[in-house]
């Protein structure tokens, strides 16, 4: 292609040759520089106006787009709508889950006080006289509002998860509380003699019975009432062959006169497990176990321990 440019003052023309891919490329450069000065003069002045509210251009940039501005309120009113239902199945959920909450620290034993930390009081109202206009709430919640309801929810699920936490670790330890307790009964059987003041079977006078005899054929096994760890497991001159169970919290039993000893001090024991045999060895008449529970080394009455299991129609008269 020959392009041909003249001028008044010139003696003769000038003569420019374009080749084909010359021309390609100053037509992509056109096309591109079209495109920039279009899409500048979009965003510079249309969209400009339309926020700004120019009287005649603003109408028309919303005429143009007003299918694209349907469609996106659409979409927007859609989103909101399923994000308010999402958020209300959530609330509905939450209070189910507080009442759970309040069923399980209850179980647990947890107080009203330990849970004030978890608990975020509301924001006090001052008393007196209220009023103004009645604005009716609209019926869409704005995103905002939606916003500030799911971070109220996030936080109401954080205490939430707080106290099924601290519940769980006082169920834990309840539990672990009533497998340190004798309440289990160390041998299947009836009560010879009770706790308390009786006839000494040597001397016959009277004397404090500290524990509870359970008589049985020798080799009975005995079982520990309680989990714990063994103190000692040896020979004392009044109970013979002893066993000493310690269960934390100064609470101690012991297993005398056995037979046969199946620990040692220093012993981890569970509930349930055999540490003795009956006999009749130390202070003894004859073939029985004797139980006792201390607290802080003070004797009381096992039957108050072995209550939840202790099976007996009567107990026999003491003798």
């Amino acid at each position: 292609m020959q392009v041909l440019i003249t001028h008044g003052r010139m003696a003769r023309a000038r003569a420019m040759q374009f080749s084909a891919l010359q021309l390609a490329l100053l037509g992509l450069g056109l096309v591109i520089a079209l495109l920039l000065l279009s899409g500048a003069i979009y965003h510079f002045v249309f969209l400009k106006a339309a926020r700004e509210g120019w009287p005649v251009v603003s109408q028309v940039v919303k005429w143009v787009v007003r299918d694209e501005i349907a469609e996106r309120d659409r979409i927007m009113r859609e989103n909101l709508d399923a994000m308010a239902r999402r958020v209300g199945e959530m609330q509905a959920r939450l209070v189910q889950l507080e009442a759970i909450g309040e069923r399980v620290s209850g179980l647990a034993g947890v107080k009203t006080e330990e849970l004030a930390p978890l608990r975020r009081s509301p924001p006090a109202v001052a008393a007196g006289g209220r009023g103004g206009p009645f604005v009716a709430a609209a019926p869409r919640p704005s995103l905002e509002e939606l916003q500030r309801a799911l971070a109220g929810l996030g936080e109401a699920v954080d205490r939430q998860g707080d106290l099924f936490i601290f519940s769980e670790s006082r169920l834990v330890q309840n539990r672990l509380d009533a497998l340190l307790q004798p309440t289990a009964m160390p041998l299947d059987g009836t009560i010879g003699s009770g706790f308390g003041f009786r006839a000494d079977p040597f001397s016959a006078r009277a004397a404090l019975h500290t524990g509870l005899d359970f008589p049985a054929e020798p080799g009975t096994p005995i079982m520990a009432s309680a989990g714990g760890v063994v103190v000692f497991a040896g020979w004392h001159d009044e109970y013979g062959n002893l066993v000493e169970i310690d269960h934390g919290r100064g609470l101690i039993t012991r297993y005398a006169h056995g037979r046969k000893l199946h620990v040692q001090a220093g012993d981890l024991v569970k509930r349930g497990q055999q540490v003795s045999e009956v006999g009749t060895t130390g202070r003894s008449t004859g073939p029985h176990l004797h139980f006792e529970v201390l607290v802080q080394g003070v004797p009381q009455d096992p039957v108050r321990f072995l209550a939840g299991s202790l099976q007996l129609a009567r107990t026999a008269p003491r003798r």
